[in-house]
């Protein structure tokens, strides 16, 4: 278990370095250590997923002490980080967030601020990713995130989890006070797709991709988005391991007997 009061805590984001939430995951990070480094990438990544950069440099700026901006995208910031910026001593616990919008379902796929976590988690150490959930029409309210952030991550703490696991945390976009419950459910399965735009320019045809199309694909048991919908802060925890075990024995057969052809 990671000690708090003494645990140097890394912070990453996939909304740039000069985003809101990333204030209030410095907050948070704060209020549970003293040692709190900031590595985030200097533009947005928003939907970068696990993406990291391989066919060019990547920049990284001193901000200040503890904080650095980094020209690539939050698994890029993880791998810097520990391998560059702290290396000699890594971090004893990864924080991704707290991200503009939920990650919820199949939002965990495309995720930057998801794949933050995940990489310090397949670099062994303890990872949360926290997202705060946005009404529709209205201005974001951190207040939910910044209240409950930190004894969140303190109770997530308290207990075992292998390390190649990572909790995915998301909080409801209700009011404080109108918070139901702390609930932990598995990720939730709606349809993928999104909204495509297309924009003629100057003789050409550009394309933008908008807002997703939902429908709830598993009317049974209960997910993160349908928490997040009824005021639940929801807890998933998340594996880096994607092998789908129920198909094991049935692929297996197929091969059982026969060998390939040479």
């Amino acid at each position: 278990m990671v000690d708090l009061a003494n645990a140097r805590i890394l912070v990453v984001n996939d909304d740039g370095i000069a985003a809101p939430g990333l204030k209030v995951m410095e907050k948070i990070a704060r209020s549970l250590g003293k040692e709190v480094w900031v590595v985030a990438p200097h533009t947005e990544q928003s939907g970068a997923s696990h993406a990291f950069t391989v066919t060019s440099s990547i920049r990284v700026e001193k901000l200040g002490r503890r904080r650095f901006a980094v020209s690539g995208s939050p698994t890029d910031c993880v791998l810097l980080a520990v391998g560059e910026i702290m290396a000699g001593s890594p971090p004893d616990l990864v924080l991704s967030g707290v991200n503009k919008g939920a990650n919820l379902a199949e939002e965990v796929i495309y995720s930057g601020t998801v794949a933050g976590a995940m990489e310090g988690a397949l670099l062994g150490f303890q990872s949360i990713a926290l997202s705060q959930s946005t009404g529709e029409g209205r201005a974001i309210d951190w207040a939910t995130s910044r209240h409950y952030g930190a004894d969140i991550i303190r109770r997530l703490l308290s207990v075992e989890w292998t390390r190649d696991v990572f909790m995915n945390v998301n909080f409801p976009a209700c009011p404080v006070k109108d918070v139901r419950d702390t609930v932990v459910v598995p990720q939730g399965r709606r349809s993928a797709g999104y909204e495509i735009h297309g924009v003629p320019l100057r003789g050409r045809q550009y394309y933008m991709i908008g807002e997703p199309q939902h429908n709830d694909r598993r009317k049974r048991g209960d997910a993160d988005f349908r928490a997040i919908n009824r005021n639940d802060i929801a807890i998933t925890p998340l594996h880096v391991d994607l092998t789908h075990r129920g198909s094991l024995t049935t692929i297996r057969s197929l091969f059982a007997t026969t060998k390939p052809e040479r």
